[in-house]
């Protein structure tokens, strides 16, 4: 049997073999027509075909909507990154299908995307980790949410997931949170890993008090400015730095109570003139962290929170951190559990329905600019380029 269909009829043929199911590849279909060859009862299929007789005896035929998406289909560098079709997921179980309306980029995406064995991929694997969006389907399982809820989201494209970055996602209910009203979609999703990130640090590992003085490196980060925000929101004073002047001022208008130029300024001699007596908490965000100087602005019995730096093997300073009965709390977000992630981002949510939680938002892009996102990215996380203020933003290019 030959089926001819004209460009625009449909956007995906799957063809269900017996005991597999198969999508067809891209080398089957031929523009303007999709066309496809398959019998019955015996399939041949075109020359490239991989299908074995055996498992293609019994053939039905569907026809499913496509999607865009940026996907990969190997590791390496940015450039493995591909836009193109590939098909509609539909919702399974406790999944909700959101058509996504905004994503942002992590560090950890670039890491994943550029071969970092942390699980295995699946093929082909959409990249990202947050979404923001609007429930268009419900799984038979689903309840927590109704068709067109606003919602947010995270923990995707990690541990063998999907990811995000595409024009629809089926998320289990577990990971997505309601979007308040008058807070963005693009805002939503710039606060997702980041927000959750930063809340698991400072209240679940270093237990962070009101009165309590906490120290960030890079207060105008993706983390950094929801650190520096969630600090203030809780009655923390909050030292920070900045690469340059404009950084400085972005911070102090984030509320910080202090921020030092890190290229013109000696930290630890600010530190030590408005904080004596050391700061309570220092959060590390850079990959190589220098302790023996961590240690010294630290106050008697300070936190440290280490969230980067999966292969950095630095010096330590067992005794000044012993005597001082300090403590170091490592942790990646990934790991809470869905019950945990959800109670930080409720109180995400009450930060920003009150204003008192903003995103931070460097670039905004199409989503057919992944590439050119991971790219950017990497510029500010490994090479330390400064050109990003705050997060990467995609949204799908029928929404730019």
């Amino acid at each position: 049997m030959r089926l001819v269909l004209p460009a625009g009829a449909c956007q995906e043929i799957v063809i269900g073999f017996h005991r597999k199911l198969r999508f067809v590849t891209r080398s089957f279909l031929s523009p303007p027509c999709s066309v496809l060859y398959f019998s019955g009862e015996h399939h041949n299929g075109p020359p490239d075909t991989t299908a074995s007789k055996d498992c293609c005896r019994r053939l039905t035929c569907w026809v499913m909507a496509l999607m865009k998406a940026a996907y990969i289909e190997r590791t390496g560098p940015p450039e493995v990154i591909q836009y193109g079709d590939l098909p509609k997921p539909q919702p399974q179980d406790r999944q909700v299908l959101v058509r996504v309306t905004a994503v942002s980029v992590n560090p950890i995406d670039t890491y994943i995307r550029n071969g970092a064995n942390y699980w295995p991929l699946p093929q082909p694997f959409i990249i990202g980790c947050d979404l923001a969006g609007v429930v268009e389907q419900l799984g038979p399982e689903a309840r927590r949410f109704q068709v067109g809820d606003r919602v947010w989201g995270s923990n995707q494209g990690l541990l063998g997931r999907q990811g995000t970055f595409a024009e629809y996602c089926a998320v289990d209910e577990q990971w997505l949170y309601p979007i308040p009203e008058g807070v963005d979609d693009k805002d939503a999703a710039a606060c997702a890993l980041v927000g959750i990130t930063a809340h698991l640090g400072l209240f679940r590992e270093a237990g962070l008090n009101a009165g309590e003085t906490l120290f960030i490196q890079g207060g105008t980060g993706g983390v950094g400015s929801m650190v520096l925000q969630m600090a203030k929101a809780i009655g923390a004073r909050v030292i920070t730095t900045g690469g340059s002047d404009d950084k400085v001022k972005a911070c102090l208008e984030m509320g910080a109570d202090l921020a030092i130029n890190y290229r013109t300024q000696d930290v630890v001699a600010e530190v030590r003139r408005f904080c004596p007596a050391g700061v309570d908490v220092y959060w590390e965000t850079v990959r190589d962290p220098n302790f023996d100087r961590i240690i010294e602005m630290l106050a008697e019995r300070g936190r440290i929170v280490i969230m980067a730096g999966r292969d950095a093997r630095p010096q330590f300073p067992v005794g000044p951190f012993y005597v001082k009965e300090c403590s170091m709390h490592g942790f990646v977000m990934f790991k809470a559990p869905p019950e945990v992630q959800r109670a930080a981002a409720e109180e995400i949510n009450t930060w920003l329905a009150d204003g008192k939680l903003k995103a931070r938002i460097s670039r905004v892009l199409p989503l057919s600019a992944a590439a050119e996102a991971h790219r950017l990215q990497e510029e500010n996380t490994i090479h330390k380029k400064g050109t990003l203020d705050g997060k990467i933003v995609l949204v799908p290019n029928s929404h730019s």
